[in-house]
């Protein structure tokens, strides 16, 4: 199997994209990250990937009078890569039907909670105001839905008596870190296999 390609759309700090690309550096993952483009002109991510020589475009939807214009400006830049997969990390716009149905691969998302539950922005917020005693992130397909795509792993963290936002989301973002390779990992395997909402992890008993 030759190596994955990937194209990363980000945010913000680009922390999720950094471990990504550590992993693919360090051998971890038979994997490249062949291109970042972010809907944000000052996203660190750009920078972290710039310094590891990855093409990175910042895409201005403001150019745009209608979301699917900018979405297609995105789509016509992934598809010079020749990409087998989309993988977002931390990308704060929603992807519309048209992307999902166009990019001809995979879209991949990793969420800072348990889904179903707790979809959307605020995640964190949203799970000490419910006063659940476990948190976490789970990675998963992304479809036409927001965070309500197939799930493929997730990570359990629980939530303290003192947390605020900031303490959970950093106890979370280290498992997200962990996860998200895990299931690239899998990918470049080839040992993910989703059959209608259910995520099959081939060879490793049904723990994932």
């Amino acid at each position: 199997m030759s190596r994955l390609r990937l194209a990363v759309l980000a945010s913000g700090r680009g922390s999720n994209l950094q471990s990504i690309i550590e992993a693919c550096e360090s051998g971890v993952l038979d994997a490249r990250v062949v291109a970042v483009l972010s809907d944000k002109e000052e996203a660190k991510a750009l920078e972290k990937a710039s310094l590891y020589g990855i093409p990175a475009y910042w895409v201005n939807p403001r150019r745009h009078g209608k979301k699917e214009d900018y979405e297609k400006e995105l789509l016509d830049i992934i598809r010079k890569y020749d990409v087998d997969y989309v993988l977002l990390a931390g990308y704060m716009k929603v992807l519309s039907s048209f992307f999902i149905e166009n990019a001809d691969v995979p879209i991949l998302n990793i969420h800072p909670s348990l889904l179903p539950s707790f979809q959307g922005l605020n995640a964190h917020r949203q799970a000490l105001d419910y006063g659940v005693r476990y948190s976490g992130c789970t990675v998963h397909f992304v479809d036409s839905g927001v965070d309500t795509g197939p799930i493929i792993m997730q990570a359990v963290v629980p939530v303290e008596q003192d947390d605020d936002e900031e303490s959970l989301a950093a106890r979370i973002l280290k498992e997200e870190h962990v996860i998200y390779v895990k299931v690239i990992r899998l990918l470049c395997e080839g040992r993910i296999k989703c059959e209608g909402r259910k995520v099959k992890i081939i060879g490793e008993g049904d723990n994932g």
